[in-house]
């Protein structure tokens, strides 16, 4: 009894993680390989034993490109290069990603010019930059029941920075804000489209009212009114 304990007791060895790392050379333990040649020309299906003799023959090392294929796929090639590229290649890749950075600014609807210009030149300088901004509209009180001067704020902003950027998320509703989102332009083909909408805004704020209907002139108030007939005089009996 005292034995079936101990024996129970024991920790189970379940064995470390596996590894991820290419296997190389003596750590290639299958017995065949599909092997490609330093120049990149197909071999075919070859004992390992085989493949290692040629990869030592050419100083080279032999390594195992694609584990899961039946059989695996390994190519002789120099392994201490190969991985000093690939590490290069990712080291480029990672400077030449562009990190987008989205900057806020905070307007309220009824804005005054002075506030307005220092709060559209700030934007200006974010797009300029390369930066996206994220305009919020700020409503407080009796101003939530009239989102009309927000929509209008953002859209002349749009339209004074279209030189420079372009609407990427319309104006929305977002409780007590309305937000919308600018980005700078990408080409010239964002940079037109975003002269165009702000070209239209332009024209339709400045479209004159159209006149009032006028009233239209009835025939009985055209006509001159008759004098009427008596028509007592014309029945009176004669004697």
């Amino acid at each position: 009894m005292q034995l079936l304990l101990a024996v129970v007791d024991e920790p189970l060895d379940l064995g470390g993680p596996i590894s991820t790392e290419t296997r190389i050379n003596d750590r290639i333990r299958v017995p065949e390989v599909r092997l490609i040649g330093p120049g990149g020309e197909q071999v075919g299906i070859v004992r390992v034993e085989d493949a290692l003799r040629v990869a030592q023959e050419a100083d080279l090392d032999l390594v195992e490109v694609a584990p899961d294929a039946r059989p695996p796929v390994c190519k002789i090639m120099d392994y201490g290069k190969f991985k000093y590229e690939t590490a290069q290649k990712a080291r480029e890749s990672r400077k030449n990603q562009v990190q987008t950075v989205i900057k806020e600014q905070k307007l309220r609807p009824k804005i005054d010019d002075h506030d307005y210009a220092t709060k559209r030149g700030h934007v200006m300088r974010f797009l300029e930059a390369g930066s996206k901004v994220k305009v919020t509209i700020m409503f407080r009180g009796r101003e939530q029941s009239r989102p009309e001067l927000g929509f209008r704020l953002l859209q002349r902003l749009a339209a004074d920075v279209a030189d420079l950027g372009f609407v990427e998320t319309s104006a929305k509703q977002d409780g007590r804000n309305m937000t919308m989102v600018l980005a700078p332009h990408k080409g010239a083909k964002t940079r037109v489209k975003a002269q165009n909408d702000a070209s239209s805004t332009q024209q339709r704020s400045s479209a004159p009212a159209p006149a009032p209907a006028e009233a239209p002139v009835t025939d009985a108030a055209a006509a001159p009114a008759e004098a009427p007939v008596a028509e007592a005089s014309a029945a009176t009996p004669q004697q």
